[in-house]
C-alpha cells in the first residue's frame, strides 16, 4: 500500500520513554505513505494531578501556548498535540452520563484533528485506532475515515482504570470498526465474537539494535555478579511476572544468579526476593543500554503469572531475547505456545529449574541458536505492517 493518508491515534502517546506497537508501526506505515500521529488529548485530572512525565511534558507544553501543537518528524510523519484539554469523565457512572460527556470529548479531538489533516491536504484517510477505546470511541462518525481500522494489542478490561467502562464499550467500538487486527490468536478469537473481519497480524519487532554479532561492552553492575546470570529486562511487574515462583527457583539454586532489571512495583519492592543473596535488582535503564544489559546475561526469562491479562499478551522482550542467540525461559501461556521449539515453556518451579539446567548447555548450540535468531527476526515490522495493508485492502474491495 502507497500514497496513502492514516491518522493514528492510541493510548501510547509519542514521546513515551518506552518501546511502543503504535509508533513502530506508525513509522514503518509512513515509510510509504503519509501519516498523522496523534497524541491523546490530556484531561484536567492529568494536568492538574501529575508531575510533568516525558510522555506528558510536550503535551503539557502545547496546551499551555508554550509550543505549536504540529510537529514534523520526517517528511511524511507528523505528530500532533492539542492546545485545549478534555473532560476528566472515567469517574462517572457508566451508561448515559459517561457516553453523552465521552461523545463531546470525541468531537472537541476529531473537530480539531480534521481542521489539521485539510491543512495537511490528506484525504480519504484510513484511521487506525491503537486500543483507544474512549477517546476514538465516536472517530468514525466524527472523522468520517475511508477505513477505520481498531487495533487490539491489549486486554485492558482487567485494569482499574478500565473496568468501569471498556466492558461495555469495546464489543461496540471493535463491532462498528471497518477491519479489526490484533496481535495475538487470543485477542482476534475475542474479536471474532463481535466482528467477523477480526484478524491476527501477529506482533512486529525492532531488532535492529540486537544483533548477537556486535560486541557490547559488560555494564559494570555485572562485573560483581558471578555467571551463570539468570535474568529478567523490563517492567517488574506483579500484574504480570511471578515474584513467588521467581523466589522459589533462585532459592533452589544458589550457585546462580538471578538479575531483574526494571522499575519494581510495590509488591515486588516488598516481596522476600530482596533477602536473597544470589538475587541482583538493577533499576531501571535507559531504552539504549538494554541490548549490553541483555547481552550479558546468560539465560533470559519472562516468569509471567497466568491471568487474563498476560493469557494473550505478545511478549516483545522473548524475541529481543531470541535475536540476541539467547536461550529463553518463559512461563506457558496461550500466546507463548507462538515460541514452542523456540524457548523453554513452564507450568511450575521444577520446570523452570529443568528448563535453567537444558537452556545453560544450549549456550554452546550454534545451530539452535541460528534457528532462534531467524525466528525472531521473522517477526518484523515491516511484514507485520503489511499484514495490516492486506487486510484494509480486502475491506475496500
Amino acid at each position: 500500500m502507497k500514497g496513502r493518508d492514516f491518522i493514528i491515534t492510541g493510548l501510547q502517546p509519542w514521546d513515551i520513554p518506552i518501546g511502543s506497537n503504535a509508533i513502530d508501526i506508525a513509522k514503518e506505515i509512513a515509510v510509504d505513505n503519509r501519516v498523522l500521529y496523534v497524541n491523546s488529548a490530556l484531561d484536567q485530572m492529568t494536568i492538574y494531578r501529575n508531575q510533568p512525565k516525558p510522555e506528558i511534558k510536550q503535551r503539557l507544553e502545547v496546551y499551555r501556548k508554550q509550543k505549536e501543537p504540529l510537529r514534523r518528524i520526517s517528511d511524511s510523519l507528523w505528530v500532533l498535540d492539542f492546545p485545549f484539554s478534555v473532560w476528566s469523565i472515567n469517574e462517572l457512572p457508566d451508561g448515559f452520563l459517561f457516553d453523552f460527556f465521552n461523545k463531546r470529548n470525541n468531537k472537541k479531538i476529531f473537530d480539531y484533528v480534521k481542521k489539521v489533516a485539510a491543512d495537511l491536504n490528506f484525504k480519504d484517510v484510513i484511521h487506525f485506532m491503537d486500543n483507544d477505546i474512549y477517546r476514538s470511541f465516536y472517530a468514525k462518525e466524527f472523522l468520517k475515515p475511508a477505513v477505520s481500522v481498531y487495533y487490539r494489542r491489549d486486554n485492558l478490561q482487567p485494569y482499574g482504570y478500565w473496568k468501569k467502562h471498556v466492558a461495555r464499550l469495546e464489543p461496540l467500538l471493535i463491532g462498528k470498526s471497518d477491519v479489526v487486527v490484533c496481535n495475538s490468536p487470543q485477542y482476534a478469537d475475542y474479536s471474532l465474537s463481535f466482528n467477523k473481519k477480526s484478524f491476527n497480524i501477529g506482533q512486529g519487532v525492532d531488532l535492529s539494535a540486537y544483533d548477537p554479532d556486535l560486541s557490547f561492552p559488560v555494564p559494570d553492575e555485572f562485573v560483581s555478579i558471578p555467571a551463570p546470570r539468570i535474568g529478567y529486562i523490563g517492567d517488574i511487574n506483579s500484574l504480570r511476572l511471578d515474584p513467588d515462583l521467581l523466589y522459589n527457583v533462585a532459592k533452589s539454586k544458589p550457585g546462580y544468579s538471578f538479575v531483574m532489571i526494571g522499575g519494581e512495583d510495590k509488591v515486588f519492592a516488598a516481596h522476600a526476593l530482596h533477602t536473597l543473596p544470589n538475587v541482583f535488582f538493577l533499576g531501571s535503564i535507559p531504552k539504549i543500554k538494554v541490548p549490553a544489559y541483555m547481552s550479558a546475561l546468560d539465560v533470559c526469562l519472562n516468569p509471567q503469572v497466568l491471568n487474563e491479562i498476560t493469557n494473550g499478551n505478545y511478549p516483545r522482550k522473548v524475541d529481543e531475547y531470541l535475536a540476541l542467540g539467547k536461550p529463553v525461559i518463559a512461563t506457558t501461556t496461550a500466546t507463548m505456545e507462538i515460541f514452542r521449539g523456540h524457548a523453554y515453556l513452564c507450568s511450575s518451579v521444577a520446570d523452570y529449574l529443568a528448563a535453567i539446567e537444558s537452556a545453560l548447555l544450549e549456550i554452546s548450540d550454534k545451530e539452535k541458536i541460528k534457528e532462534h535468531i531467524l525466528f525472531a527476526r521473522s517477526h518484523s515490522w515491516k511484514n507485520n505492517v503489511n499484514s495490516i495493508y492486506r487486510h484494509i485492502e480486502e475491506s475496500l474491495t
